[in-house]
């Protein structure tokens, strides 16, 4: 195996490292971490046993596994508790809590982000953290139960039953259904008028495009809101606070659509910096959901530059 590379594997092998955790820095050290594993024991591998692509499959799992011991899941948080009924609270950030991350697909092969929905990790978080692997190798990536039960050290009847339990637990688990894809062209046209509406400081076409059950959220702040009128009356503090010229970049994040928003500068004469990138949920032409992501180390992840160069604009009007 001394000629094998293994680096070709890495971009997969972090989408898989990142359901399991829910964070997309801890998966890039996972990935570091398996792949240096796998180059240290290259000498054992027995390609008449498994494939290559499996065997890193089963030293990730064991990586992941050992990392989630005695862990608590990645939330967001409307999985916390009842909404807010107070949109003018503080917003002080919950610093003790591991949140959930978006994924930054720009860095990634489109091919790769089956299964990256914030909604639907969010969700994987729920389980234990060897049903987790069980329905990832199986259902995703789909391994046969012998390849997963070998990768586990257990056997075909256990990876089963643990599939099994998996799935129902997931069955009833809101938004975890299929939503539009991000090129989706009824998807981009609601995604635009967002955007236009967001530009101007328009609240009331804003709040026209939402759901009625709409959330909001916005991690690390602990808690969030349903329905138009909290959201809209949410967005009326933050031009308020923040003032208007906002600007956007539409992006994507685990093959949803996504918003990175520059917040005018505090300085008369600043231009736009970065603020947030915001993954929306939508469900036919109106948006169902918008996790708003402030942390900066999220914001690195996607790559995006402090402000917005002045020859990119927003979506065409």
């Amino acid at each position: 195996m001394a000629g094998v590379n293994l680096e070709p594997h890495r971009s997969e092998l972090v989408t898989y490292c990142y359901r399991m955790t829910g964070s997309f820095h801890e998966a890039e050290d996972l990935t570091q971490e398996t792949l240096l594993r796998a180059w240290k024991a290259r000498d054992r591998y027995d390609p008449a046993r498994a494939s290559l692509r499996t065997w890193l499959y089963r030293i990730a799992t064991n990586v992941c596994l050992t990392a989630l011991r005695g862990r608590a899941r990645r939330p967001l948080p409307s999985g916390l508790g009842a909404p807010s009924d107070d949109p003018a609270a503080p917003l002080t950030p919950a610093t003790d809590i591991p949140w959930l991350q978006p994924f930054p697909d720009a860095r990634f092969d489109p091919e790769l982000r089956t299964g990256l929905r914030l909604a639907l990790v969010a969700a994987l978080q729920l389980l234990p953290a060897r049903q987790r692997a069980v329905l990832v190798l199986r259902e995703v990536l789909e391994f046969s139960a012998a390849e997963v039960a070998e990768q586990l050290d257990t056997s075909v009847a256990a990876v089963n039953s643990a599939l099994q339990r998996a799935r129902s637990a997931l069955a009833g688990i809101e938004d975890a259904g299929e939503v539009p894809e991000p090129d989706d062209p009824a998807a981009r046209a609601t995604v635009e008028r967002y955007v236009r509406a967001f530009e101007a400081a328009d609240v009331a076409a804003l709040v026209r495009l939402l759901t009625d059950a709409v959330v909001l959220e916005m991690p690390p702040i602990p808690f969030w809101y349903r329905g138009g009128e909290h959201y809209g009356a949410f967005m009326e503090g933050v031009f308020a606070r923040r003032g208007t010229g906002w600007r956007v970049r539409v992006v994507t994040a685990g093959g949803q659509p996504a918003l990175a928003a520059y917040a005018p500068g505090p300085g008369r004469d600043d231009g736009p910096v970065l603020h947030s990138v915001q993954v929306l949920t939508l469900l036919g032409d109106r948006i169902a959901r918008n996790s708003v992501f402030v942390d900066p180390q999220v914001l690195a992840s996607f790559g995006l530059p402090p402000q917005p160069p002045a020859n990119e604009f927003s979506p065409p009007r």
